[in-house]
C-alpha cells in the first residue's frame, strides 16, 4: 500500500501551526449561528457567559439586545456591562458598543450581539464585525451571534426565498476564521409557536411577520441553509484534522463520493451514476483520474479530457494526480480526502481477453475492491452501446507489437551469451544473463514486454540448460525448484523495472515541464516591450502544447491579433466572433467548450486580479478536444505567468504616462505662473513709463524723462532675458544646442559677464580675482559668458545690497575652475542641487524673488554641453552660497 498516506499533509500541518501561532496572539471567536431571529442565539450566548463567570473567567457584556424578552433580560443580571457610547445622528442619540471602553477594560471574554449590525455614522468602524476584529487583534475572546441570512455569499439565496433583501451582511471569511461555530437550531413549528406567544416580537408586529418572513416554507429553507453551512465548515475542519494527523479514512461523519475514472471508462454512465448518487445523498463528489505515465494515443487523451469536462459540467470537482498503480493511488487519495463511497466501472472485456487484462494489472475495479478496506465500492455496469467505444479503447490501449519484438530479440541475445557462459560456469550463474535482459526490457519498454521477456526467458532456460536439454521436460525435482524461482525472480524483477521506468518517465516529464516553466518565467521577467512578451509567450505555449497559438488584445474598441504562432488555419469571422464573446463575458469559448463550440479555435481569457488583460486562442489540426487535463494545467500555469507579465507592462506604461502627464501639468502650471508674472511686470512698467512720457512729456523735467527712459530700457532688457531663457531652454530640451569651440580667454569672458550684470549688482561690492597665465581652452565664449551671467543674476536676486559678490578664476594641472561667491543666506534645502531644476524659485525672507526659475537650469545645460560641471553649495568660511564651474584642461590647452 502507498506509504504516503501514513504521513501528515504538509499544508495541513502548516495551517494548523499558523492557527496555533495566531491563537496565541489574538483572541478566540465563537459564533452562535441561527436560521432566523428568535431561535435562542442570544439566550444561549448569555447562558455560556454565566457558566464562564461561575468558572472564574473575566466576562463582560459589550452589547446585548434583549428585544424586550424577559428571559433574556434575566440572564443579564450579574454580568458586568461596559458603558456604551452615545452618537448624535440627525438629531437623535444612538447607543453603540463602547469599543474604546472595552479595550481599556481588557476583559478575557466579551459578549457582542448581532455581528452584522451597522454602526451609526461617526463611529470608528462602519460595521460591528470590524469592531470584533479589533477586539480579537487585542487578544480579547469574543462571543457573538449572527443569523444565516446575514452571510454575504447567501444574500441572494435568502432574498430569492424570503423576497426580502437583507442589507446588513457579514463576509463569509469572518465566520470561516471563527474558532467555534455553534448552531442554535429550532424547528419551524416551535419557532412559529414562540412567535404567536409574543416571545420574539410584540403582538402587533408578530402578525405581519407570520404573514411574510416567518412562513413555514421560509423557515424550513433557512434552517436547511444553516444546517448545510455548519456541516460544510465542520466537514472542512474534519478533513484538515485527518490530514494533519495522518489519520487513514474514511470517517463517515459526512458523505463524500469519489468516481474513479480509468481508460476503460468510455461510457458517460459512470459519471451520471456518480452524479445521481451524490444528489441522493446530498454530498459533494469528486472525479479522480490517475496518470500512470503510460503512452496513450491522441484519441485516448482526448476521450479522458472529454470525460473530465463532462464531470465538471455535472458539478463534480475534477482531480488528476500522478501515480503508478491506479487502484492504490486512488485509495490513498480517497483516504486523504475522507471519501466515504467509491464509484467504479465494471471491468472491461469478457472471456480470455478480459482475464488477460486483469492478470496484466489493467482491471482497476477488482484491485479497488481488493484493497478498499472500509470503502463501499459501487460497480456500475456498462451500457450495451459501449461495444464500439470498447473497440476504440482496445485500439488505443492495446500493446504495440514493436516492443514485444524488441524484447524477443533481447532475450535471444541473452540466450547467445548464456550459451557461451555455459562452457565455463554453472547453470545457476548462466541464469543471470536472462535476468539482466529482463531488467533491461522492463526499463526500456515497460511491464507488458518485460512479462513477455520473462516467459521467453523461462522457456529458453528450461529448453537449453535444464536436463534433459533441448526439451521442455524436467526430470529432477531440484530443477523444478530452480525453474520456479527463476521465473518468480524474473517476474519480480520485471515488475520492479517497469515501476522504475514508469516513475522515471513521469519524473522526467514533470522535470521538463518545470524547467520549461522556470525558463519561461526568467525570460518574460526581463522583457520590457509588450510585443516581445507576446511573441515569447505565444512561442512558448505553442511549443509546450504542440498547437497553433494567437494572442489578441483590445485596440480601439475591438480585438485584434497582436502576435501568432500559427502554421495552420487563420482566424475566420466566426472565430473572431467567438473571441469577442469570450472577451466580453470573461469566459472560455470556442472549440470543445460550452460556449460556441462549433468554431475551429478555442479562446481563453488571460486574467489577473484586475480582470482580463488579453485573450489566447488555440487550434490544432488534430480532431477532438484540444486540451486534456494535463495540458489544461500546463496552460493555466503559462497563462497565469503571461497575464501577470502583460499586466506588469501595462501598469508600467500607465505609470510612465501618469508620471509624464503629472510632470507636464506641473511644468505647464509653472510656466503659466512664470509667464503671468514675469511678462506682465516688465510690460506693465514699460507701458506705464511710455504712457507717462506720452501724456506728461512736456511737463516733466529732463531728469524725470531720463528716469522713465531708463525704466523702459531696464524692463525691456529684463523682458529680453526672460524670452532668451525660454528660447535657450527650448534649444536644450530639443538637443539643438551645438557649442562653437574656439580658444577662449576666461578673464575676458568673466569681465564681460560682470559688465553685463553691473546694473543687476548695483549696491553690491563686486570683486574679480583671475589668476595669471590661465590656459585658453576650447570653449564657446558666448555660452560660458551667459552661464556666468546667470549665476551673477542669481546672486544679485538672493543677496542684500552692500554685501560682497566675488568671482574667481583659477587653474590646476587638469581643471579650470570659475567660482561665484556671495554673502546671502545660503541654501536652506537639504540638497542644493535642486536649484538647477526648472522653474525652481526659493523664498527669501518673506517673499519670493522675481524670475522664471530657468536661469540656473540653463546654466547647467550650457556648462554640461561644453563638457564641464557645475555644483552649488554653502560656503565653508562664512554664510553664503558658492557656485563652482569646472572644465577639464587638455594638455595642448596649457601654454
Amino acid at each position: 500500500m502507498d506509504t504516503r498516506a501514513d504521513r501528515p499533509d504538509p499544508d495541513a500541518l502548516l495551517r494548523r501551526t499558523s492557527q496555533e501561532v495566531e491563537s496565541r496572539e489574538r483572541g478566540r471567536l465563537k459564533v452562535f449561528l441561527g436560521a432566523a431571529p428568535g431561535v435562542g442565539k442570544t439566550f444561549e450566548m448569555l447562558t455560556t457567559a454565566r457558566q464562564l463567570l461561575r468558572d472564574g473567567v473575566d466576562v463582560v457584556v459589550g452589547v446585548v439586545e434583549t428585544h424586550g424578552r424577559a428571559e433574556t433580560a434575566a440572564l443579564l443580571e450579574g454580568l458586568e456591562q461596559v458603558p456604551q457610547c452615545l452618537v448624535d445622528y440627525r438629531g437623535r442619540t444612538l447607543r453603540e458598543m463602547g469599543l474604546d471602553a472595552i479595550l481599556a477594560r481588557a476583559p478575557r471574554v466579551v459578549l457582542v450581539d448581532e455581528l452584522a449590525h451597522t454602526n451609526a455614522p461617526g463611529s470608528r468602524h462602519p460595521k460591528r464585525w470590524i469592531d470584533v476584529e479589533e477586539l480579537l487583534e487585542a487578544g480579547v475572546d469574543v462571543l457573538t451571534t449572527v443569523n444565516i441570512q446575514h452571510l454575504e455569499s447567501l444574500n441572494d439565496v435568502v432574498a430569492s426565498i424570503t423576497r426580502i433583501r437583507v442589507r446588513e451582511t457579514v463576509p463569509d471569511s469572518v465566520i470561516e476564521r471563527a474558532d467555534e461555530v455553534e448552531l442554535i437550531d429550532l424547528t419551524p413549528n416551535d419557532l412559529l409557536q414562540r412567535m404567536r406567544d409574543g416571545k420574539i416580537y410584540a403582538s402587533h408586529a408578530a402578525g405581519q411577520a407570520l404573514l411574510h418572513y416567518f412562513s413555514p416554507g421560509n423557515l424550513t429553507a433557512l434552517r436547511e441553509l444553516a444546517l448545510r453551512h455548519t456541516a460544510q465548515q465542520v466537514d472542512a475542519q474534519l478533513v484538515d484534522h485527518m490530514k494533519a494527523n495522518a489519520i487513514s479514512g474514511p470517517w463517515a461523519a459526512g458523505e463524500r463520493i469519489m468516481v474513479c475514472l480509468t481508460l476503460q471508462d468510455w461510457d458517460a454512465s459512470l459519471l451520471r451514476y456518480g452524479k445521481r448518487l451524490a444528489d441522493r445523498l446530498h454530498a459533494p463528489w469528486i472525479v479522480l483520474h490517475v496518470e500512470t505515465g503510460r503512452d496513450l494515443t491522441d484519441d485516448a487523451r482526448a476521450r479522458i479530457a472529454s470525460q473530465m469536462h463532462l464531470a465538471q459540467s455535472l458539478g463534480a470537482e475534477t482531480v488528476t494526480v500522478p501515480g503508478q498503480d491506479v487502484a492504490i493511488d486512488a485509495l490513498a487519495y480517497a483516504r486523504g480526502q475522507n471519501v466515504t463511497q467509491i464509484v467504479a466501472g465494471h471491468p472491461a472485456g469478457r472471456g480470455w481477453g478480459g482475464r488477460l487484462r486483469q492478470w496484466l494489472g489493467y482491471a482497476t475495479t477488482e484491485r479497488l475492491i481488493q484493497y478498499a478496506d472500509g470503502f463501499p465500492v459501487h460497480v456500475v455496469p456498462r451500457s450495451p452501446t459501449e461495444d464500439s467505444a470498447q473497440t476504440r479503447l482496445e485500439s488505443a490501449t492495446a500493446p504495440r507489437i514493436g516492443p514485444y519484438v524488441a524484447s524477443s530479440l533481447i532475450v535471444a541475445v541473452a540466450l547467445g551469451v548464456a550459451l557461451l557462459l555455459r562452457r565455463g560456469f554453472e547453470v545457476s550463474n548462466v541464469s543471470l544473463a536472462f535476468l539482466t535482459a529482463i531488467l533491461g526490457v522492463a526499463v526500456a519498454y515497460g511491464l507488458g514486454p518485460s512479462l513477455w521477456a520473462s516467459t521467453l526467458g523461462m522457456l529458453c532456460f528450461n529448453f537449453f540448460f535444464l536436463p534433459p536439454i533441448y526439451t521442455l521436460t524436467i526430470t529432477a525435482p531440484d530443477n523444478v525448484v530452480a525453474l520456479f524461482f527463476f521465473f518468480a525472480t524474473a517476474l519480480i524483477a520485471s515488475n520492479l523495472g517497469a515501476r522504475v521506468r514508469s516513475q522515471a518517465v513521469v519524473a522526467r516529464h514533470r522535470a521538463e515541464i518545470t524547467q520549461s516553466l522556470y525558463h519561461f518565467s526568467r525570460t518574460i521577467t526581463g522583457i520590457i516591450k509588450l510585443d516581445d512578451l507576446l511573441w515569447s509567450a505565444s512561442h512558448q505555449i505553442a511549443t509546450m502544447l504542440d498547437c497553433n497559438v494567437v494572442l489578441l488584445l483590445p485596440e480601439n474598441g475591438a480585438l485584434s491579433v497582436k502576435t501568432s504562432y500559427n502554421e495552420g488555419r487563420a482566424i475566420g469571422a466566426d472565430d473572431l466572433a467567438a473571441a469577442t464573446w469570450a472577451w466580453k463575458h470573461n469566459s472560455v469559448a470556442g472549440r470543445g467548450s460550452d460556449n460556441l463550440p462549433g468554431v475551429h479555435w478555442l479562446f481563453m481569457p488571460l486574467r489577473t486580479g484586475r480582470g482580463p488583460v488579453a485573450l489566447i486562442g488555440l487550434d490544432t489540426e488534430k480532431g477532438g478536444v484540444i486540451l486534456d487535463s494535463e495540458r489544461q494545467r500546463l496552460l493555466d500555469a503559462l497563462a497565469d505567468q503571461t497575464a501577470s507579465a502583460i499586466e506588469s507592462l501595462l501598469l508600467a506604461g500607465e505609470l510612465d504616462q501618469a508620471r509624464l502627464d503629472t510632470e507636464t501639468d506641473k511644468l505647464r502650471g509653472a510656466l503659466l505662473t512664470s509667464i503671468s508674472h514675469d511678462l506682465r511686470t516688465p510690460l506693465a512698467s514699460i507701458l506705464g513709463a511710455a504712457s507717462s512720457l506720452d501724456t506728461y512729456g512736456e511737463e516733466l523735467g529732463s531728469a524725470a524723462r531720463k528716469e522713465l527712459l531708463a525704466t523702459i530700457h531696464d524692463e525691456a532688457e529684463r523682458l529680453n532675458r526672460f524670452v532668451a531663457n525660454l528660447l535657450d531652454m527650448t534649444r536644450l530640451e530639443a538637443g539643438a544646442l551645438r557649442p562653437r569651440r574656439e580658444r577662449v580667454d576666461i578673464g575676458e569672458v568673466v569681465a564681460s559677464a560682470l559688465t553685463r550684470a553691473s546694473r543687476l549688482l548695483v549696491g553690491h561690492h563686486v570683486e574679480m580675482e583671475v589668476a595669471q597665465d590661465l590656459p585658453m581652452p576650447l570653449l564657446d565664449d558666448v555660452l560660458i559668458e551667459q552661464a556666468v551671467f546667470n549665476v551673477l543674476d542669481n546672486a544679485g536676486k538672493y543677496t542684500k545690497p552692500g554685501t560682497n559678490v566675488t568671482v574667481t578664476a583659477t587653474c590646476d594641472a587638469e581643471t579650470l575652475t570659475v567660482r561665484v561667491l556671495d554673502e546671502g543666506e545660503g541654501f536652506s534645502i537639504s540638497d542644493p542641487d535642486m536649484v538647477f531644476s526648472k522653474f525652481t524659485r526659493f523664498m527669501s525672507a518673506d517673499r519670493a524673488r522675481p524670475g522664471t526659475g530657468l536661469g540656473l537650469a540653463i546654466t547647467r545645460g550650457f556648462v554640461e554641453a561644453m563638457g564641464g560641471k557645475i555644483i552649488a553649495r554653502n560656503r565653508r568660511d562664512r554664510l553664503g552660497a558658492e557656485f563652482v564651474i569646472t572644465f577639464p584642461i587638455a594638455a595642448e590647452d596649457v601654454k
